[in-house]
């Protein structure tokens, strides 16, 4: 007896738990018609079927577009519902001589209970509601990145190509500030040596002149010997020349714009360009130099940000300027440009571009034969030796940023007051102290005593 209660127990449980596990069947959608009533619409998921019941026998049934439901006949009171395409139309059941029993309106929709389904096991916490509109599928709420709207929407198009409309916002912050660093260094170092050589007098009536002209050109750095022996002069010009130069150049523009705006920076100026014209006209361009900067931030994944940037460091060239044969002179330019998309975290930095410029240019001139001699021949030779080095380096830091309130900022001009007339002739003060309360106070109250901006060891 115990065994059979034993037995009866354990089967009891085997039953409860395979009826856990087997999976809910959720019950048919169908739609009754009832005899003198006006029949409600039907929601038919695509690719999905219904069941629609007469309580009256029909002998025909017609749909207005089988393109978006098919329906077929279970027996004369049941009928058959296969959503197709999305869309609306009309199932028409006809009863006996032809009356008119009701019309059904079909309305073909996106299976949504299969699209939400996905939707949160590819995208788990996210706030996405879903609806339809129109036989489209309409996504609206808020998600935490760029990426994630556009999985959501990748989705969607899955289950209505072409009828996704987008009311999603992304949620966190949005706004992105880039600091971009141009540092250019220009070496140039230029060398000459030459001798220049001249015979004057006269001998026997017969006057003598002769001599080279060896000399770079420049009276600098120059040494002049001469000696006479009788009516004839003998002089002797070596020049021995060499120059450096370093020329330093660096912008840190700030730039901020929102996550998939265009945002533009140009510091310098426009230059005149005159151009011809139709009878004899001429009318003036304007072409920008400077600094220029360019960008497109957009926030992918949480502090991920892909920057399209374009960055460029012109300027007014004017050894190299064209002169027309009106007179018009144009100079012009020297133009240094990079274009690139990268992409990076909040704070870090990434070296977009680099130009490393080396110019070498040597020049001899001798006079034949005898510049040949040794020794005796640098008398008649000249030399000049030149070379320009330029050092171009581009880098970008993003940041994401908020708006905060105006008196925690602090302007230029913060750092100085105008003096009063006492401060300026009589203590002799071309600006007078300030004091402003606050963050942006300790800022103005800095000054530029000691080392600061970037040292350059030689």
């Amino acid at each position: 007896m115990k065994y059979d209660k034993f037995i009866k127990a354990a089967l009891t449980g085997l039953t409860l738990s395979l009826a856990a596990a087997a999976p809910t069947m959720a019950p048919a959608e169908t739609l009754r018609v009832l005899r003198g009533a006006a029949s409600s619409a039907l929601s038919v998921p695509m690719n999905r079927a219904v069941i629609v019941e007469s309580d009256v026998p029909f002998t025909e049934l017609s749909i207005a577009n089988p393109g978006i439901a098919d329906i077929s006949s279970l027996s004369d009171r049941t009928i058959y519902v296969l959503g197709k395409e999305p869309g609306r139309t009309t199932l028409t059941l006809l009863g006996a001589e032809g009356r008119l029993i009701t019309n059904v309106e079909i309305h073909v929709a996106p299976d949504l209970a299969e699209f939400k389904e996905r939707l949160t096991q590819i995208l788990p916490g996210e706030n996405i509601e879903v609806r339809t509109a129109n036989d489209g599928i309409v996504l609206s709420g808020q998600v935490s990145s760029i990426a994630r709207l556009e999985r959501a929407i990748e989705l969607a198009e899955r289950y209505a190509p072409g009828r996704v409309s987008n009311l999603m916002v992304v949620g966190g912050t949005q706004q992105v500030m880039l600091q971009v660093r141009f540092a250019e260094m220009q070496r140039s170092v230029r060398k000459s040596l030459g001798a220049q050589f001249d015979i004057s007098g006269s001998a026997g009536g017969t006057n003598i002149v002769g001599g080279t002209t060896t000399s770079s050109g420049g009276s600098n750095g120059a040494v002049t010997f001469g000696f006479g022996a009788g009516s004839m002069n003998v002089n002797l010009m070596i020049e021995a020349l060499e120059s450096r130069g370093v020329v330093r150049t660096l912008a840190e523009p700030n730039l901020t714009a929102l996550s998939g705006q265009e945002a533009r920076f140009l510091a310098g100026g426009e230059y005149p360009i005159p151009v011809a014209q139709d009878e004899n006209t001429i009318t003036v361009q304007f072409k920008p130099f400077g600094v220029e900067l360019i960008f497109i931030p957009t926030v992918v994944d949480g502090d991920v940000i892909n920057l399209e940037l374009t960055a460029a460091v012109s300027a007014v060239d004017t050894t190299n300027a064209f002169t027309g044969g009106d007179g018009i002179s144009i100079n012009a330019f020297t133009r240094r440009e990079t274009k690139t998309t990268v992409e990076m975290r909040d704070g870090e930095s990434f070296a977009i571009a680099g130009l490393i410029q080396d110019d070498f240019n040597d020049l001899s001139e001798q006079v034949p034969w005898v510049g040949d001699i040794p020794v005796l021949g640098a008398l008649f030779r000249s030399a000049a030796y030149e070379r320009e080095q330029t050092e171009l380096v581009i880098i970008v830091t993003p940041h994401l940023v908020s708006p905060t309130r105006g008196a925690a900022l602090s302007l230029p001009t913060d750092r100085v007051r105008l003096p009063s007339e006492a401060d300026l002739f009589l203590l002799g003060k071309t600006t007078a102290g300030t004091q402003i309360p606050g963050g942006a106070g300790e800022v103005a109250r800095q000054d530029f005593t000691g080392s600061y901006g970037y040292v350059m060891d030689e």
